[in-house]
């Protein structure tokens, strides 16, 4: 299926690119970042395991355990602190 990951902040200057449409074979959130995590160098950097990323499908906050479809939208953005 394909699926549209936008990248946002750290995370977006760390990959360097806003957004890419990629084919995966993932069907959760969690398998999607396990398949990104081994893409590159620095979607590894950037995804870890041990770095707090949240996550969005469709523009609404998800977990690891949400369901991909075809054509959806994921987003990875680091957490947000004010100040």
């Amino acid at each position: 299926m394909k699926v549209t990951i936008k990248y946002f902040a750290s995370i977006r200057e760390a990959i360097g690119q806003g957004s890419e449409v990629r084919d995966t074979t993932a069907t959760t959130l969690a398998a999607l970042r396990d398949e990104l995590l081994a893409a590159t160098p620095a979607h590894a950097a950037s995804l870890a395991r041990g770095r707090s990323v949240r996550m969005a499908l469709n523009q609404v906050m998800s977990d690891e355990v949400a369901l991909l479809s075809d054509g959806c939208e994921v987003a990875f953005f680091p957490p947000v602190t004010g100040g």
